[in-house]
């Protein structure tokens, strides 16, 4: 039995009764009746039982009676019913002020009906009402089955599963990531404690009650499901509802996550973008054949990102490791509201991101860097994911420029030693530009510009060689100059005087910074000259 005291007080015949104390105690739980006929009654009372008596053990000490009431609510007692007349014509003002104070419910018990008639009436309604919820969890556990086994795509897959189950429900991903959410608690109040363990359990906070259940993909946890029904109690019957829907969400999750990383199983889309990369494809078929998926390319500005991973690493952890980012990157909180679209490719990941959401070329790249950080972290170092981000697009046709962009950013960051795990274009461009040039030329060029410095004691040079390049590195800003070296601010100031005087440049000219930014990305393509032409060994389309 799970009615609340002002459920039990509904059912006929406890209805003909009157609660007359302990009115905020309402919503206690009853689980069972018992019946008061011996004096030590309280030392056997359960957690959720109502006891019923007729005050003769009490009926000539309010005391004794007080101190029952202060038993019973002590051991977890739903409430008293007294049945008035034979005994006690009014239950007396001072119990009832203590019923009041300890919020235990006290009810007057209609005179003409027995003991049992009320327990019958209870058992009654509380077996039509679990067989009303076993009806409808046997019907909600038939839709889930209907739901399950249907062989077309559901793009609303969430909501459907939250309105057959009928209760709010949120889905948390692997890494603590919230998936969705139709729930009254925040993104902040659900993800309280993570990580979690992997076992079910009925979570309790100040904001109110979750039941949480890992979702299993064979012996890996792949989230979590949370649902949140109302503070009654529940069936077990119900809880098993809540495990069959889990069952379902983990096998839509791995399902779609094979789907589109399984390269046996390449879509439509997937083939026309990499015909268009390849140039055997229009720009035109790749636009119209999304649009026949529902999904719109090109409606503003972009910027193109490749994630890669070097081709020598075993399938299992280089799909893991794809996996990783791009989930990542689907629900981290400050990407996952953006419209990107994501491609799998023999290389590895293509995305498309809304060039809109963030000004200025470096802004993705910032903004992925801090968001995988902890991804990529974790993985081996010969296996890491690299990822390229393309300057900004904004018609259709400069897609196969941006891959261009992301293919080039990748091969020279290598060969210009380059640590970084995302780099923008942007950082390589001029790289890009000059790298055809003949390396007697650079050599040439760099003994030009450098030859008044490089006379110098060698121990001298290169420390002067040092600050110079940290300060065209950091584009001319000299306290984080100073910083990186850890040196004062005034030192660096120092040395750039010196080397300004030296080689007869001014810091304050941009034509002077650009032929000394040449210099050192000359000298770092001399130093990795000998790169291959796909240093990653990135795997072409």
């Amino acid at each position: 039995m799970h009615l609340t005291v002002e459920q039990a007080l509904s059912v006929y015949p406890l209805s003909e009764g009157k609660l007359v104390a302990g009115r905020s105690g309402m919503n206690r739980i009853v689980k069972s009746v018992n019946v008061m006929d011996a004096p030590d009654i309280t030392d056997w009372i359960k957690d959720g039982e109502m006891l019923f008596t007729t005050a003769y053990l009490i009926k000539d000490s309010p005391d004794d009676a007080i101190a029952l009431l202060r038993k019973l609510n002590q051991r977890g007692s739903a409430g008293l019913g007294i049945k008035l007349g034979r005994f006690w014509p009014d239950v007396p003002q001072p119990i009832l002020e203590e019923a009041d104070r300890l919020a235990f419910p006290l009810i007057e018990l209609p005179f003409q009906f027995t003991f049992s008639d009320q327990m019958n009436g209870l058992f009654h309604a509380e077996m039509q009402k679990s067989t009303k919820v076993l009806h409808n969890v046997l019907d909600k556990q038939k839709k889930l089955m209907q739901f399950a086994l249907r062989p077309d795509h559901i793009s609303n897959f969430f909501h459907t599963i939250l309105g057959i189950v009928g209760y709010p429900l949120a889905v948390v991903g692997s890494r603590g990531h919230l998936v969705f959410n139709a729930t009254p608690f925040s993104e902040m109040q659900l993800l309280r404690g993570w990580p979690w363990k992997d076992h079910c359990q009925w979570v309790h906070t100040e904001e109110g009650r979750y039941y949480r259940i890992p979702l299993t993909d064979r012996e890996d946890c792949a989230g979590y499901a949370i649902f949140c029904p109302p503070d009654t109690p529940l069936m077990k019957v119900e809880e098993g509802l809540f495990l069959q829907a889990a069952e379902i969400i983990s096998h839509h999750m791995g399902f779609i996550y094979k789907e589109y990383m399984d390269h046996s199983v390449q879509t439509d889309l997937g083939s026309l973008l990499v015909r268009y990369l390849k140039g055997t494809g229009s720009i035109g078929a790749l636009t119209d054949g999304a649009e026949r998926l529902g999904i719109r390319l090109f409606s503003e500005s972009y910027q193109c990102v490749l994630t890669t991973v070097p081709e020598n690493t075993p399938d299992n952890v280089r799909e893991k490791a794809l996996r990783d980012v791009r989930e990542e990157m689907q629900y981290h909180p400050e990407m996952k509201e953006w419209n990107v679209v994501h491609f799998c490719i023999r290389e590895g990941i293509l995305s498309l991101f809304p060039a809109e959401s963030f000004p200025g070329n470096g802004r993705l790249q910032a903004l992925l860097a801090g968001a995988l950080h902890s991804v990529l972290g974790t993985m081996p170092e010969g296996s890491r994911p690299r990822i390229a981000v393309s300057n900004k697009k904004r018609e259709p046709e400069g897609l196969a420029d941006a891959y261009r962009e992301c293919r080039d950013t990748l091969r020279l960051a290598v060969k210009l030693g380059v640590p970084d795990d995302v780099i923008q274009y942007e950082t390589v461009e001029l790289a890009c530009l000059f790298q055809h040039v003949p390396p007697g030329k650079m050599q040439s060029y760099c003994r030009e510009v450098l030859e008044p410095l490089l006379a110098k004691d060698p121990d001298y040079s290169q420390e002067m060689l040092r600050t110079l390049e940290t300060f065209v590195e950091n584009d001319g800003q000299l306290s984080e100059t100073a910083k990186q070296l850890y040196i004062h601010r005034n030192t660096a100031a120092y040395r750039l005087e010196k080397i300004g005087e030296m080689l007869g440049v001014d810091f304050k000219n941009i034509s002077d910074l650009l032929r000394l930014k040449l210099v050192f990305m000359f000298r770092q393509m001399l130093k990795t000259g000998a790169q291959t032409e796909n240093p990653l060994g990135v795997r072409n389309l």
